[in-house]
């Protein structure tokens, strides 16, 4: 099944609802048109991105306007039912870094943030290359929350701003180290920090565990950083589900 990100079906439904017209965004309009050929009366699948998805029926398709009538709408659970924040150092090559964005999507993760490390890559990618990542990967795994990408910060910004009750720092130095399974709080938000290829400094594994962040490891392999980051996510939601 096809699916097209309208934002805008977030507003209508908090609305009039059943009955109201929304406008397909440019890229979604032109890969409606162009690529998958819809004309007027077709029935489209969309989704907003907030946990609403509905149907619609093409009621105007051509090159100035794609408007659809909200034929029906329902919102689903929040997904991941718990919330899920990954903070991960960029990597080098943006391929790899975009393969992570959408597997983590895929899996199921509330919010994903870029973080400066002392040892990581300092060059990010394009935000809006990122976030169309995310957006091909919630249509393509038929989901219909979209995580929250949110800008680059600094360790030690991201120490000060946490409030996960739930904050977990996965590194391979030493000191004893928990696993994700055990460490996870069923029911509570967490937060889990995946470091760069040359993992965390000593300094700021320090400064984590003062700031209240827990140490955990993602098995015996040493895995490269968007690995880790799709088995962080899949771990943490494994223990959602543990506990729910």
């Amino acid at each position: 099944m096809e699916w097209f990100y309208v934002p805008a079906l977030a507003e209508v439904s908090q609305g009039v609802g059943i009955g109201s017209e929304v406008d397909l965004p440019e890229a979604e309009a032109r890969h409606c048109l162009t690529v998958l050929r819809h004309r007027e009366g077709d029935v489209l699948h969309l989704v907003d991105g907030c946990g609403g998805r509905g149907e619609a029926r093409l009621v105007q398709a051509d090159k100035r306007q794609v408007r659809a009538v909200i034929t029906a709408f329902e919102r689903d659970a929040p997904d991941p039912a718990v919330a899920i924040h990954l903070a991960i150092a960029p990597v080098k090559n943006p391929a790899r870094m975009e393969w992570f964005l959408e597997k983590a999507t895929e899996i199921g993760v509330s919010c994903i943030t870029p973080v400066w490390t002392q040892r990581g890559e300092r060059r990010h990618g394009s935000s809006d290359r990122w976030q169309r990542v995310l957006v091909a990967a919630m249509k393509q795994s038929g989901r219909s929350w979209l995580p929250e990408l949110r800008e680059p910060i600094k360790f030690s910004d991201l120490m000060r701003s946490a409030t996960e009750p739930c904050r977990l720092i996965a590194h391979c130095g030493p000191g004893e180290r928990r696993s994700v399974l055990q460490a996870a709080q069923p029911g509570q938000p967490a937060l889990l920090l995946v470091g760069p290829e040359g993992d965390f400094s000593p300094d700021e594994v320090a400064l984590a565990e003062s700031a209240g962040f827990v140490p955990v490891h993602l098995g015996a392999s040493r895995l490269r950083t968007e690995t880790a980051g799709v088995v962080a996510v899949h771990l943490l939601n494994l223990a959602g589900a543990v506990g729910a």
